[in-house]
């Protein structure tokens, strides 16, 4: 297939923004208050809402502005502290063991299943009894078996669902990030919903929501974002330090887009949904490629191939990016990397599925608003270089 040069490329991923995020945007800005407030505060009961009509109930909502800061203040609140062990998997993006280090905690690093990729349960066994905490990932929307986590780990070991590529997944068990004792979502610029920034922290607890309120910003031990409007406190800008907290608060610009974001999750996964269908029909059979496996719950936040080799998956993103398609990888696991790998003297025989994954792995162009015709480019070219 020779490269039309009318066509543009296509971008790995675009966020699907349109008027109603932009009024949005407008109307905090005309009110006068931009950082945490009425829409932050708004946003968290509508999040908690959507989770709890699709769930088992009882579930808050706290905003932050990032999922990396959602999982430092959910380890926090779970008491994490020095020298506790944490296990993470390899195969997945560093702010997942960033997050267990923030508070001095060691991560116990685990290898992947072979066809999600996600952490493997059975490996758990062998750290049974030594846990602090948990993060399982949900990695590329496909949902962990957290069933088979929590039996590995044990029953006592608090389990945080990093759920950054999960939302929303619709599993037999509840929605991921529902199903352990907390779960942890990111609204990055190219996440399922976006907020630019942000991220939301979710449970049951009501002790672990209470730590993170104070926790989240500063260690200030009462609501403050109304101080300066509250006519009804004489002085409603008395407030006391008691912890040393963290800046984590969401603002309400970042905040009205999440709302209307929130409002549209379910027809973007119904397109996503539909993008993943259509790539899995036109490459299904096509020899020395595999595909993603259509689970129940999936999110499709990414569309990740496996190749044969090493070899061939570069000389395919060679060959996408000549053709003017973008593609990525998800992720270099953890013991590649030089923090690390040198820190916890990881060996990739330690890895062996993680390691042999990401030699194999490709993220092809998946998000809402996609043009057919960007799809069938993405399509052609895929079956042109196996050809």
């Amino acid at each position: 297939m020779s490269r039309n040069t009318e066509n543009l490329v296509v971008p790995f991923f675009k966020p699907c923004l349109g008027r109603r995020e932009i009024a949005a945007v407008k109307r905090v800005m005309r009110s006068g208050w931009l950082t945490t407030g009425p829409e932050s505060l708004t946003f968290e009961e509508e999040f908690a809402a959507f989770l709890n009509s699709r769930g088992r109930g009882g579930q808050w909502a706290a905003a932050v502005n990032s999922a990396t800061a959602g999982l430092h203040l959910a380890l926090e609140a779970l008491g994490v502290g020095a020298g506790d062990r944490v296990a993470v998997p390899s195969l997945t993006f560093t702010a997942t063991a960033a997050a267990v280090r923030y508070l001095g905690a060691q991560p116990v690093f685990i290898d992947s299943l072979p066809g999600s990729g996600n952490m493997d349960p059975e490996q758990l066994y062998r750290v049974r009894g030594s846990l602090k905490a948990l993060i399982p990932v949900h990695l590329a929307g496909h949902p962990c078996d957290i069933r088979a986590i929590r039996e590995a780990a044990g029953p006592a070991v608090p389990i945080i669902e990093d759920a950054a590529h999960a939302f929303p997944s619709y599993t037999e068990e509840g929605m991921a990030g529902t199903l352990g004792d907390v779960g942890v979502y990111s609204f990055y610029a190219t996440k399922t919903i976006t907020t630019g920034e942000g991220g939301m922290i979710t449970g049951r607890d009501p002790d672990i929501l209470k730590r993170i309120h104070r926790m989240r910003l500063h260690g200030i031990d009462r609501t403050v974002w109304n101080r300066y409007t509250d006519r009804a406190a004489p002085r409603s800008w008395e407030y006391d330090i008691a912890d040393l907290g963290f800046k984590y608060n969401m603002t309400d610009v970042a905040a009205a887009i999440g709302r209307v974001q929130l409002s549209r999750a379910d027809s973007l996964y119904a397109m996503r949904r539909e993008q993943a269908a259509a790539y899995t029909s036109a490459w299904n059979g096509v020899e020395g490629l595999e595909l993603p496996e259509d689970v129940c719950g999936h999110a499709w936040h990414l569309y990740i191939v496996k190749t044969s080799s090493r070899e061939q998956r570069d000389g395919l993103a060679d060959w996408l990016h000549h053709e003017g398609i973008c593609c990525s990888v998800h992720f270099i696991p953890l013991h590649r990397m030089s923090y690390w790998r040198k820190n916890y003297n990881l060996l990739p025989e330690n890895f062996p599925v993680a390691d042999s994954l990401a030699d194999r792995i490709l993220s092809i162009p998946l998000w809402p608003g996609m043009k057919k015709q960007q799809q069938q480019r993405v399509i052609a070219a895929l079956k042109e270089y196996f050809q």
